[in-house]
This record gives C-alpha cells, sequence and structure tokens, in this order.
C-alpha cells in the first residue's frame, strides 16, 4: 500500500532541487546567522556613522556636524602618524609571517617530514602555532615581563652573554618601543601563515616537483617556480587575513605600551579608543573607526578579488 502525504498541494515525493518550498527551507536555516549579523555588524556599524557626523560626548543629545570632524581628521597629525604606525603592524604582520611562513611551512613539509616524519612536523607545526591560540592579553603581558629595563629577562641574557652594551628599555624609548611591538607581533602571527601554506602544500601534485628534479632543478627553483605558483590562492588569503589584522591590532599595543610612550606606538584602533572613552570626544572617535573600516573593507574586497583571479588560474 502506498501512502500519499498531501500538504498545500505537494505530495510526499521529493521536490525538484529549484523548488520554491526547497528554497524556503534554506531561507529559515540562515535568517539566524542573517539576524546575528544584523544585530552584531550592520546595525552598530550604521550607528557608528552616524554617530561620527556628530558632535557628542556621550551623553546628551547629539549635534550633527556634518563633515566637520572628517575635515579635522585630515588635518590631523595625530591620526596620520597612528596609520603610518600601523604601516608598520602590517609589516610586521602580514608580510614578514608570510614569508617566514612560507619557508618554514616548505622546510617542514619537504625536508623534515621526509627525513623526521608526520608526528616531528605535527609537534613543530603546533608549537609555532601556540602563540594563535594564547590570548594576547596573556602574550603581552608576558612579553612585557621579558622586555622589562630592569629585571627583563631579555635584558638579563644580553648582561649574562656580555652583551650590556645591548642592553635597551625595549618597551619605553620612543626610537625603538615601535619596532619591539613588532617584534612580539611576528611571534604571535607566525603560526596562522605556517597552518595555511602546510594545507596547500599538501595539494600541489608531487609529479611536478618529480619532473622538475628529473630536470635538474634543485630546491630552491622547485620552490620558487612549482611550489608558489600552485599555492597563490593561499598566499592572497594569508596577506588579505592578516593585513586586515594588523589594521585593526589593539591588545597588544593596550597591554604592552597604550600608544607610548610619546605616541610612538599608536595605531587607529588604539587612537579612536581613546578619543572615545579618554577624552570623551564620541564624534570624532566614531568618525575614526568609521574611516579604518572603510579601509579593511576596500582591502578584504581587493584581497578576495585576487584570491579569485589566483584560483581560476590554478
Amino acid at each position: 500500500m502506498t501512502m500519499t502525504v498531501e500538504k498545500r498541494g505537494v505530495t510526499g515525493k521529493a521536490a525538484p532541487a529549484g523548488h520554491p518550498r526547497r528554497r524556503d527551507s534554506y531561507a529559515l536555516f540562515l535568517l539566524p546567522g542573517v539576524l546575528a549579523f544584523l544585530a552584531v555588524i550592520i546595525v552598530p556599524f550604521l550607528m557608528n556613522t552616524y554617530v561620527g557626523f556628530t558632535d557628542w560626548q556621550g551623553v546628551g543629545t547629539p549635534g550633527w556636524t556634518g563633515l566637520a570632524n572628517y575635515r579635522e581628521l585630515m588635518d590631523d597629525s595625530e591620526f596620520w602618524a597612528s596609520f603610518r604606525h600601523s604601516l608598520f603592524m602590517v609589516v610586521a604582520m602580514a608580510a614578514v609571517p608570510t614569508a617566514v611562513g612560507l619557508v618554514l611551512a616548505a622546510a617542514l613539509f619537504d625536508y623534515i617530514g621526509k627525513h623526521f616524519g608526520s608526528k616531528v612536523v605535527a609537534v613543530l607545526r603546533a608549537c609555532f602555532y601556540l602563540p594563535q591560540v594564547l590570548p594576547i592579553a596573556v602574550a603581552g603581558i608576558v612579553w612585557s615581563w621579558i622586555l622589562a629595563p630592569d629585571n627583563g629577562s631579555l635584558n638579563a641574557l644580553l648582561k649574562a652573554v656580555g652583551l650590556s652594551s645591548w642592553q635597551q628599555d625595549w618597551l619605553g624609548d620612543p626610537d625603538i618601543a615601535l619596532y619591539s611591538v613588532m617584534g612580539v607581533m611576528v611571534w604571535v602571527q607566525i603560526g596562522f601563515p605556517l597552518v595555511v601554506f602546510m594545507a596547500g602544500l599538501q595539494r600541489v601534485d608531487p609529479q611536478l616537483h618529480e619532473a622538475a628534479e628529473l630536470d635538474g632543478a634543485g630546491w630552491w627553483r622547485r620552490f620558487w617556480h612549482v611550489t608558489l605558483p600552485q599555492i597563490r590562492p593561499e598566499i592572497y588569503v594569508v596577506l588579505t587575513w592578516c593585513t586586515v589584522a594588523a589594521l585593526k591590532v589593539f591588545g597588544a599595543v593596550y597591554v604592552l605600551t597604550k600608544g607610548g610612550p610619546g605616541g610612538a606606538t599608536n595605531v587607529p584602533s588604539y587612537f579612536s579608543f581613546t578619543t572615545f572613552f579618554e577624552k570623551t570626544q564620541v564624534g570624532y572617535g566614531a568618525a575614526i573607526s568609521t574611516v579604518l573600516t572603510v579601509i579593511i573593507l576596500a582591502l578584504s574586497l581587493i584581497g578576495l578579488k585576487l584570491q579569485t583571479r589566483a584560483e581560476e588560474r590554478a
């Protein structure tokens, strides 16, 4: 006996792929995520954008000022200095980790994996990735102890090996504080590119390397002419992700230096925070964060476009 259940003119048979009810059911599953995205991302962004056009101290009624905050921002030397510092952070969190991560991933995959086995590779990969797992506040506090001028581990080590002249106030000297923060961020960030690139190396056809090796190509030529073109999509993903992380970096600066000394490590996200909460110039702080958000969105779209092109060529 065949049983047929009818509901709104639809039998118990499976609906075809393009059936309206199938699409409606998918929309129901997407609805919670869409609502959360609107509540957490879109609505706060629109509110922040509106506040950026006002003069407001956080209480009372905001006064509409139009583009006054943005005109002031264009002439604010402190903002442009913080933006220049963020470019240094892009070098520390995107350029250097990408380059070093590529070399380390290739070394782990091509040499250590073949000579010492996959278990050794897994342990080393986990060690490199560990800083990504640590909360940035914990990592920042530990590094502030290491870089302390009087009893820090780094200065103590330099003294122990007879290099006392190299001792520095690593986070208190305006000339080197930014480079010290950059060094910490390289350590924090390097594990992410390494893991992504090792995953990408696994999809490279080994026959391409064998053919290149038979033609007399050494490791570096195989890496440059075979490996890099094959993992170009992963490179664009890492560069985009790490560049966005560098532009919005906040926790490390807050924990290590609080933008000092003398603004030497100030970045736009921390500058917006201090303007917003310490100076209570809410409208101006909102304008800073809006400009930063637009820059990040533009770079993200460019990165996605480059990634799509790389995947089409691969």
